[in-house]
């Protein structure tokens, strides 16, 4: 082989090895997941619309948000009002009547943010799923405001109001938000061979021996512990690597229905979008979760690191 063809080959290798790294490195990471610098060269887009979901909502206008983005109110704007506990998921007429205040039309390109590890904005995502929107047309900002700042600013001025959306929401799939009576009957009664129940918070609160926002302390009865704050490196805020979510959700066999729940409906979202990235077909959410199994003091609670005790194991 001549010097000139072995340069040309060399070049061609070294092509093709980039070309490899660059593939992995995509499939590294859910399409949904956008930066900083996409999201910048975006803002001016007329059909984008940006949500902010803060955990402390004043911080919208006390510290600062992306220009243009809308405040989400985590609660009031993310939860059945009028029901208890108030986390259950809102109607479809009333999240349709939410999105098209915030101007949002059936052809918006939506990018979805927050301080809290992306465990709210998920909901966000989860409810525009649940209620039949365009998932092509959403993005979620990783690493939220942390990532934003680091080479771009905030502002306090506040968002001018958008001309109302026109957005058009379906009916949604029932069983994809179980209530307490699916749970009981298929997880703790008969313990169907082919469900997985995932509790999403932390140890402490799933054995019980940390009782907040709650009566009583312990999990559900079958549900298994997997945090998926961890699936989120907690100082940068972005996702991490989808092999380190595959390692996270290991036990979860991928042919299982899933149910998931942590105490108001963020974190338990969050596990259904890390499992929708990982390529999971059947993820549901329990609405209402551990505020709702908890509240009527009867059900069944477990205590300690197991997923079912001594009276269960039987």
């Amino acid at each position: 082989m001549n010097p000139f063809s072995a340069a040309r080959l060399a070049t061609l290798l070294c092509g093709l090895w980039l070309l490899a790294l660059a593939s992995l490195a995509h499939a590294a990471a859910p399409d949904f997941l956008v930066d900083a610098d996409w999201l910048a060269d975006k803002l001016k887009d007329p059909k984008l619309v940006v949500l902010e979901v803060r955990y402390h909502p004043h911080r919208h206008t006390t510290v600062g948000h992306i220009p243009g983005a809308i405040q989400v109110q985590r609660f009031a704007d993310l939860g059945a009002n009028d029901e208890l506990p108030i986390m259950k998921f809102p109607s479809r007429a009333a999240f349709q009547a939410t999105l098209r205040r915030w101007g949002i039309d059936d052809d918006s390109t939506v990018v979805v943010y927050d301080d809290s590890s992306t465990a709210l904005a998920s909901r966000v995502l989860f409810l525009l799923d649940l209620y039949g929107f365009d998932m092509r047309r959403v993005k979620l900002l990783d690493g939220g405001t942390v990532g934003w700042t680091g080479f771009n600013e905030l502002t306090k001025t506040p968002t001018p109001p958008r001309k109302a959306g026109t957005v058009s929401l379906k009916a949604p799939a029932a069983q994809r938000m179980p209530g307490w009576t699916d749970v009981y009957r298929r997880v703790v009664a008969e313990r169907a061979p082919r469900i997985t129940l995932i509790d999403a918070r932390p140890a402490d609160m799933y054995e019980g021996s940390r009782i907040q926002h709650s009566v009583q302390g312990g999990h559900i009865p079958g549900a298994v512990n997997i945090v998926s704050l961890q699936g989120v490196d907690g100082q940068s805020q972005q996702w991490k690597s989808l092999d380190e979510l595959a390692a996270l959700y290991k036990a979860v066999p991928r042919d299982h229905a899933v149910i998931t729940y942590c105490h108001d409906g963020f974190r338990s979202t969050l596990v259904w979008l890390q499992l929708k990235a990982l390529g999971y077909k059947d993820v549901r959410v329990y609405n209402g979760g551990w505020s709702d199994w908890d509240r009527t003091l009867t059900l069944p609670v477990v205590k300690g690191s197991a997923p079912f005790d001594a009276d269960f194991s039987l």
